[in-house]
C-alpha cells in the first residue's frame, strides 16, 4: 500500500511537470546583438551616403546635356535639381543651398522655367514662402510645345515661298521646309496623345492609379 501511494504521488508530480511544461510561454527570441545593430546602421548610412553622392552627379550631368540642347545653364541646373528631389518640390533657399548659388540666380532660373511651363510656383502651407514644383505630367510636354514659334516660322516660310516663287529652286526649298514644320506639328500632337495613353498604362501597372489629365495642346 505504501508503495502504491508513493507511485501515485510520483505520477501526479510527473503529470504536473508535463502540464507546466506544455503551458509555459515560449522563451523570447534573443535580442539583436549590438554588432548586428551596428552593421545595419552602417549599411543604412552607406546607402544614404551613396545616394547623396549620386544626386549632384546626376544633376550636373543632366543639366549639361540640357545646356547642349540649347537651355540656359542655370535654369537647366535648377530644373535638374527639382527633378532629382524626392518630393519634386523645393524652396528658393533649398535650391540655392543644394546648387551653391545666390537667390538672384535661382529667381532668374525659376522665372524662365515658369514661363516655358516646366516648373510651377505654389505657396508653402502655413508660410509666406513660395516653393517650386516640377510637374511630371507637364514638363516633357513643354519640351515639345512650341506652337508660337512654329506658327511664326510658318508665316515667314509662306511669305518666302510667295516672294521667291514656287517654281524657283529657293522657293521649292523653302516650301519643303514649310511642309516639314507642318508635318512636325501634326506628329507632335499625335505623339503626345499616344504618350498620355502609354503613361496611363504605366501608372496603372505600377500602383493602380490613373494619371491626372494633362493639359492638351
Amino acid at each position: 500500500m505504501g508503495e502504491q501511494r508513493q507511485q501515485g504521488s510520483s505520477d501526479r508530480r510527473s503529470g504536473r511537470t508535463a502540464l507546466d511544461a506544455s503551458e509555459a510561454p515560449e522563451a523570447p527570441e534573443a535580442p539583436e546583438t549590438q554588432e548586428a545593430q551596428d552593421a545595419a546602421g552602417r549599411d543604412g548610412r552607406d546607402v544614404r551616403a551613396g545616394r547623396d553622392d549620386a544626386v549632384p552627379t546626376f544633376v550636373e550631368r543632366f543639366a549639361a546635356q540640357m545646356v547642349d540642347a540649347g537651355m540656359q545653364r542655370m535654369p537647366a541646373r535648377v530644373f535638374a535639381c527639382l527633378l532629382a528631389s524626392d518630393t519634386g518640390v523645393l524652396t528658393s533657399a533649398e535650391l540655392g543651398e543644394r546648387l551653391q548659388v545666390s537667390p538672384a540666380a535661382v529667381s532668374g532660373a525659376i522665372r524662365y522655367l515658369s514661363q516655358v511651363g516646366m516648373v510651377g510656383r505654389e505657396r508653402e502651407p502655413g508660410s509666406r514662402r513660395d516653393r517650386y514644383r516640377v510637374h511630371s505630367d507637364q514638363w516633357y510636354e513643354a519640351l515639345t510645345r512650341r506652337d508660337s514659334v512654329l506658327i511664326r516660322w510658318e508665316h515667314t516660310l509662306r511669305d518666302g515661298v510667295e516672294s521667291l516663287g514656287e517654281d524657283s529652286d529657293a522657293g521649292r526649298r523653302i516650301a519643303e521646309t514649310l511642309a516639314f514644320i507642318e508635318f512636325m506639328q501634326q506628329e507632335l500632337t499625335g505623339m503626345m496623345d499616344r504618350w498620355r495613353n502609354h503613361l496611363g498604362r504605366l501608372r496603372t501597372d505600377q500602383d493602380g492609379t490613373a494619371p491626372a489629365e494633362a493639359p492638351r495642346r
